[in-house]
């Protein structure tokens, strides 16, 4: 890892070579030196060994459709310390305000309606970079509009043409001044997150198990009961949905049905021809678990592969959970580290598209990741790119290192109950993903539904403080004697004292080989 010197020194060398050839890559450069400085020193934990690994900073990249400088001209705060003699017109906008914080800032803004907006951002050049800033009116469009918008390139132009009809669409230009000596991390990264290629070191690693044709026996003893991830292919082969579902498929089947994305619900044809434009750096992810009784042509045209049969959740009819979702969204979108609802494992099957997979195991929590000690709450405060950017790099040198993969069209990943997992899309990706509860995974579930907080923790259902006992009633009137079996066997494995799955788990390119944790 380079010092702060170095890399100042190294930042300087550059600036002097090109100076506007290379703005945005220092401002990357900077932005990882400091960031993993501080991880090396602040979030040691017992599953980590942390060892001084050399990071030139090198090989960041934007995005081919990027812009090649923020829209309004702003900059790191570390390129204000190669200028000593400039002074940040950030702080000189905003008045006795600059001692707030950038976050601060907007947070305040953010009580603001769209007219205040607009008249605070003639006020000076700072207003009007903070007023612009993006996130601002993707909140507004999405509290105020209720999905009745239509994304006309920008979350403020859309605002103006929702909150305006009389203006013409075509007419509305949203202003992108460009400002002098403007200087803000926040403001620079939210950009940069947005902008920012995949970088080809954080694709490459594949130490998933992959198999494709093999028996459910193998599946449940190879890898549901001892908990363990999987890749399989060859699922997908009879589904009608891979030949079929694309976007205009799509648009013409599900006409003005309305899926839930984000707070807000949508119709495809709007949403695809928002997740076509967006450039920004967490995009609104297509997540319905009720796609199949809106549309059930689309539950026709998937089947559940024949590993993931048992669904013990059925005993409870209509009452169960939430369980199944079809998953759309761009490049760039995904979901950030969680650990799946109610202690179920699941399957998530690749329509279209590929997808990024990051999995710790249960006593593994993944670095940036903080939860609650109750289990009912989870900081993760940074998007997934800034993640990458940030943590990503540390985990290289633990001994107990993330299972990754790309999961792409036509393949299906098993996540064991408990597992910490990070998605991000690749490309524009459609996917079917499922949770269950099998009998190797039944008493972890029960154990979840009666933990004293279960109101809080429990999802998917209305009826959360009382499911644990509807669940455990169903369970014994259809599959009598099924629990006490599963206990006794469970104390049995117990008192066995097997090996960990990380004393056992092998390299899937090398077969026998071990990992060196």
């Amino acid at each position: 890892m380079l010092s702060c010197r170095s890399m100042l020194y190294q930042t300087i060398k550059k600036k002097k070579k090109n100076k506007r050839k290379n703005e945005n890559k220092i401002a990357a450069n900077r932005a990882v030196s400091r960031k993993q400085s501080s991880i090396s020193k602040n979030n040691e934990s017992p599953y980590q060994e942390y060892e001084e690994e050399e990071d030139t900073g090198e090989g960041f990249s934007l995005k081919t459709s990027a812009p090649p400088s923020h829209t309004h001209g702003v900059q790191p705060l570390g390129n204000l310390y190669l200028n000593p003699g400039f002074i940040n017109s950030r702080n000189t906008g905003l008045g006795n305000l600059q001692t707030l914080t950038d976050e601060l800032v907007l947070d305040i803004l953010g009580l603001l309606d769209g007219t205040h907006l607009g008249v605070l951002a003639t006020v000076s050049k700072s207003f009007y970079v903070f007023t612009n800033h993006e996130p601002l009116w993707r909140n507004l469009v999405l509290e105020n509009l209720n999905g009745g918008f239509s994304y006309n390139g920008s979350w403020k132009s859309t605002y103006i043409a929702a909150s305006y009809p009389s203006f013409e669409v075509s007419d509305i230009c949203v202003s992108r001044l460009r400002v002098r000596d403007f200087y803000s991390d926040y403001l620079f990264q939210s950009w940069l997150c947005a902008n920012l290629e995949m970088k080809p070191e954080w694709l490459e690693r594949d130490n998933i198990i992959r198999r494709k044709g093999i028996s459910v026996e193998e599946f449940v003893l190879n890898f549901e009961e001892p908990n363990k991830p999987v890749l399989l292919e060859g699922c997908l082969d009879n589904w009608v949905a891979p030949k079929k579902w694309d976007t205009d498929y799509l648009v013409r089947l599900c006409g003005d049905v309305r899926f839930a994305v984000g707070p807000v619900e949508m119709k495809l044809e709007e949403y695809f021809k928002y997740s076509d434009q967006t450039r920004e750096e967490r995009p609104l992810y297509l997540f319905d678990p009720k796609f199949a009784e809106k549309v059930p042509k689309l539950g026709s045209e998937y089947e559940v592969p024949v590993y993931f049969g048992e669904d013990l959740f059925n005993v409870l009819g209509n009452e169960r959970p939430d369980y199944r979702w079809i998953i759309i969204g761009p490049a760039g979108s995904g979901s950030s580290f969680h650990i799946d609802p109610n202690s179920t494992s699941a399957w998530n099957a690749v329509i279209k598209g590929s997808k990024k997979w990051v999995l710790f195991p249960p006593d593994v929590v993944p670095p940036g990741v903080h939860p609650s000690p109750d289990g009912a709450e989870v900081a993760c405060p940074v998007s997934i790119i800034e993640w990458f950017m940030n943590f990503y790099g540390a985990t290289k040198t633990w001994k107990k290192k993330p299972i990754e993969c790309i999961c792409r069209a036509g393949e299906v990943i098993f996540v064991p109950n408990g597992w910490w997992h990070l998605v991000i899309n690749l490309e524009e990706s459609i996917a079917i993903t499922q949770n269950y509860v099998s009998r190797r995974n039944l008493l972890n579930v029960l154990d979840f539904l009666k933990r004293p907080n279960a109101n809080t923790l429990v999802s998917g259902t209305r009826d959360r403080v009382n499911l644990y006992d509807k669940f455990k009633n169903a369970i014994e009137t259809s599959f009598p004697g099924t629990l006490e079996q599963l206990v006794q066997e469970a104390e049995e494995k117990r008192a066995q004292q097997k090996l960990s799955f990380w004393d056992t788990v092998t390299d899937s390119k090398v077969g026998a080989f071990k990992f060196s944790f």
